[in-house]
């Protein structure tokens, strides 16, 4: 019975976050005699440049950033909603500390397993503070909107008075649907904040980028919020290394996405959704229970040291989980169709 992990399908798997081998990785990257403090000013420049932003700022977290930058919308704007999908990042995994914390209200948009649309945002009668909206929407399978539909909505909200801010934890990954430089996308949006450790593989850490009043503002709550904090170099090192070594595959990683998306709905036991991957993330709905499904990961990985996910979400059908897979350096190891054999053991 084996138990040490050997392969991976998770993104973030030991296998690239031993702290052994990122130190390594990371090593080469600081010169001999920089300041502590120079990784993270080339990382806050070299993502403004890469954003086309004139101004961004390192955060400890994503979640600190995004409450900053609606925040500092709010303040500007005089208002204290907020628009955006029910399942966004804020509604799901922060506690409701936009709430908690700086009194803002969410406005839930559109469709639960959907995504917005301009007939959802023509039902908000509220004056706004700023449309969220996230790239890809990780929660229903990694979906994108058409680039013309990206458009109207954020003109929408322009026209409203209302800023927009970009959710774009996973920006790296939509941009390779959009095949769009990366600073055409984040131009719809008055801030955007990236993650430097979902699809760069880094350490922790977040940006957040715009023009540099709403940057300035943001920092003085970022150090409000306890975020300003020294020698944040490591992070910044790590992200710098993503920037250098993953980013440019992102690519690579959307393609064997569709291959392996192809093998599991020609397999006939699970399917996928989207059919096609629009990104490197996709959802897979299996035929089983989470509680099967659980049991089933974890003896795949005690008999040969192949890791799979292990946190299914449930469905309305109890016989029935959805669980994510995100191709990544780790996962290309693994052909399709040994990825389809092995979804087809989830059972």
């Amino acid at each position: 019975m084996a138990s040490e992990t050997r392969r991976s399908l998770i993104q973030h798997s030991r296998l690239r976050r031993d702290p052994h081998a990122m130190l390594r990785r990371m090593l080469d990257r600081v010169e001999p005699g920089a300041l502590l403090d120079d990784p993270t000013k080339e990382l806050e420049q070299r993502i403004a440049d890469l954003l086309g932003k004139p101004a961004a700022l390192f955060f400890p977290s994503g979640t600190m950033a995004q409450q900053a930058a609606l925040r500092v919308h709010a303040e500007r704007t005089g208002r204290r909603t907020f628009a955006a999908h029910a399942q966004c990042h804020l509604a799901l995994w922060e506690d409701g500390g936009y709430n908690a914390v700086h009194g803002l209200r969410h406005k839930t948009v559109g469709d639960h397993h959907g995504l917005i649309t301009l007939d959802h945002l023509a039902e908000v009668r509220e004056p706004i503070a700023a449309l969220l909206l996230e790239l890809p929407q990780r929660e229903i399978g990694g979906l994108l909107p058409e680039w013309d539909d990206l458009v109207a909505q954020t003109t929408w909200a322009r026209e409203r008075g209302a800023a927009t801010h970009m959710d774009g934890a996973r920006l790296w990954e939509a941009q390779t649907y959009y095949e769009r430089p990366f600073a055409e996308i984040a131009d719809l949006f008055d801030t955007v904040y990236v993650s430097l450790y979902k699809s760069l593989e880094g350490v922790r850490g977040a940006v957040l980028a715009g023009d540099q009043e709403t940057i300035d503002s943001a920092s003085v709550w970022r150090r409000r919020l306890g975020g300003a904090i020294p020698d944040a170099w490591p992070l910044a090192v790590a992200a710098l290394v993503g920037l250098d070594d993953v980013l440019p595959r992102m690519a690579e990683f959307r393609d064997h996405a569709r291959a392996v998306a192809a093998a599991i709905n020609a397999d006939g036991y699970a399917r996928t959704y989207p059919e096609v991957p629009q990104t490197p993330l996709f959802h897979v709905h299996v035929p089983a229970s989470k509680k099967a499904v659980q049991a089933a990961a974890k003896r795949i990985h005690d008999e040969t040291g192949v890791e799979l996910p292990k946190h299914p979400k449930s469905s309305p059908d109890p016989g029935r989980c959805t669980i994510e897979l995100t191709m990544g350096v780790v996962s290309l190891e693994f052909t399709p169709q040994e990825v389809a054999d092995l979804i087809r053991q989830l059972r």
